[in-house]
């Protein structure tokens, strides 16, 4: 018999076993088929290396007298130390790989604030039509977290930490600006968020048709939820900033005032006068901020801590301090001194001296 003939009673056998398989797999509960579903695959793919496998005749006159030639090349194929996971690895990493450095590209693209006019003018359209696409996705993902994350009346911080990872604080808070403008007259958004959302500038954008391709990227979940959004997108996007002069002082005057308004001491032992910092001051404070607020407070006493069974850091002062006193100036830097002086006057052009009068 020759050798094509050999091969080819081979595979009818292997067939006809994996046949057999199959039926009785199809009789199975679902879990047993589930169980069994990469045994048949393997069988499925051995079958089909057949188009390119080259067997001698004693090779396949050998696996023909197998009573289940499939199954012993499957159990075969189980033992040994084939690529086959590595590949499946290597995948899996690839494709994660190519997730984050697509994420990354979306997040360190600018957004283009110009309208589509000035980008075709100034021969930018590329970088606009790339920002307004990332607009788009970003409102559709905004949409997306909103939908995820609302349950039993509560809209839940992770909504805006799945939407910053992908687009970047930017472009987020631009697309929710624009939405807030867009949404001018609704009632329920808050009066708070449409003030802060005209503090962005937003471009009109209007095509040849007179359409407003801002509307493109307006969020169009429930105004309720959008403005819950917002609020919670603002904040977190504040905790990102580093705290200026201002917030420092204001942080100081609100601390002086809680220690001032008790009139007995709230420590727990009742030795100490004290108030907790806020936690939004302290999650943007560095250490520099921490001792810019103490030298504030004018207390000699003062001292910034933690309390044993209560959350967050306190303020605290002997119940012997004179509370009745202002904050401190703080003080003026070299820098701050020297911008605060005006500029010398600069020297005159060099030219021609004017003759003296006569």
């Amino acid at each position: 018999m020759a050798e094509k003939d050999l091969t080819a009673l081979l595979l009818e056998k292997m067939q006809a076993e994996q046949d057999q398989f199959r039926g009785w797999l199809l009789k199975q509960s679902p879990e047993e088929i589930l169980r069994n579903t990469y045994q048949y695959t393997v069988k499925e793919d051995i079958l089909f290396s057949f188009d390119a496998l080259e067997l001698e005749d004693e090779q396949a006159a050998a696996l023909l007298s197998s009573p289940a030639p499939l199954d012993e090349v499957y159990k075969d194929f189980l033992k040994r130390e084939t690529g086959y996971m590595d590949i499946l690895r290597d995948c899996v990493e690839d494709r994660a790989k190519q997730i984050i450095k697509a994420r990354e590209a979306l997040r360190s693209l600018p957004v283009y604030k110009y309208p589509g006019a000035y980008a075709h003018e100034h021969g930018e359209l590329e970088q606009y039509r790339a920002s307004r696409n990332a607009n788009i996705a970003c409102k559709k993902a905004i949409e997306t977290a909103i939908s995820e994350h609302y349950r039993d009346n509560r809209l839940g911080l992770e909504a805006v930490h799945q939407v910053v990872e992908q687009f970047g604080f930017d472009r987020t808070m631009y697309v929710l600006a624009n939405t807030v403008r867009q949404k001018d007259h609704d009632g329920r958004i808050s009066r708070d968020n449409k003030a802060w959302a005209a503090t962005i500038p937003v471009f009109e954008n209007v095509d040849s048709f007179g359409h407003d391709r801002n509307l493109e990227f307006v969020v169009n979940s429930h105004p309720g939820l959008t403005d819950l959004f917002v609020t919670l997108a603002r904040r977190e996007h504040l905790l990102t900033l580093p705290l200026s002069k201002e917030d420092i002082h204001h942080e100081a005057a609100r601390v002086l005032g809680r220690l001032q308004e008790v009139r007995e001491p709230n420590s727990p032992g009742g030795t100490h006068f004290m108030a907790q910092i806020s936690p939004d001051f302290l999650a943007r404070a560095n250490t520099k901020d921490r001792e810019k607020l103490a030298a504030l407070l004018p207390f000699a006493s003062l001292s910034l801590s933690t309390v044993k069974g209560r959350e967050g850091v306190y303020a605290m002062i002997s119940k012997d301090e004179n509370r009745d006193q202002p904050l401190r100036r703080g003080r003026v830097s070299v820098r701050d001194k020297l911008q605060q002086q005006p500029a010398p006057p600069k020297p005159p052009a060099p030219g021609k001296k004017k003759s003296q009068e006569r």
